[in-house]
């Protein structure tokens, strides 16, 4: 049974991991349909970043905690290291707020061999965790704040195209984005 204190408490998680889904899809298929429309615009999906092992993903998260804009928007908690280990199974990636951890589970989920969670969009998501210093749980978990920095960092890091097909899909899934 669900805990209905931790629903009241991040009541936008579950729409958030939708919206963030159906984006992970959409770049799935970029080879098959590399461009799109979106809200009026035809974008070309970019290319995300995808991981080969846990040390990538820390050497990732290494230099964007070190990049210029990040330091300079998020001064206090880009100063924290983040440190990444290995989740076992298929589960959720997720930020352990106490030890500044992002586990990612590395299992491979399908016959082509890759792993859902070694990759940019999920990272710059357990990173948005980390910037915005909320707790998981908290009400601010998954709330305006977290999608702004999830927005900014997605616009910065993998471009503005991401930022907008995010932005949309936060909206069709009934939540405001910032």
């Amino acid at each position: 049974m669900a805990d209905p204190a931790r629903g009241a408490a991040d009541r936008d998680r579950s729409k958030v991991y939708e919206a963030e889904a159906l984006v992970r899809r959409l770049i799935d298929r970029s080879a098959e349909f590399p461009t799109i429309e979106v809200a009026g615009s035809r974008i070309t999906l970019p290319v995300e970043r995808r991981f080969g092992s846990v040390s990538s993903v820390q050497a990732y998260l290494d230099a964007v905690l070190a990049h210029p804009q990040v330091l300079g928007g998020w001064p206090d908690r880009a100063a924290v290291p983040v440190t990444v280990r290995r989740r076992r199974g298929l589960g959720q990636a997720h930020y352990e707020f106490a030890t500044a951890t992002i586990a990612v589970p590395t299992a491979m989920s399908d016959a082509g061999g890759t792993a859902w969670a070694m990759r940019e969009l999920v990272v710059l998501h357990e990173l948005a965790h980390h910037l915005t210093g909320a707790p998981t749980g908290s009400r601010a978990a998954h709330g305006r704040e977290f999608r702004s920095v999830l927005l900014d960092l997605v616009e910065l890091l993998v471009g503005p195209e991401l930022r907008l097909l995010l932005l949309v899909s936060y909206s069709d899934g009934g939540i405001r984005p910032v």
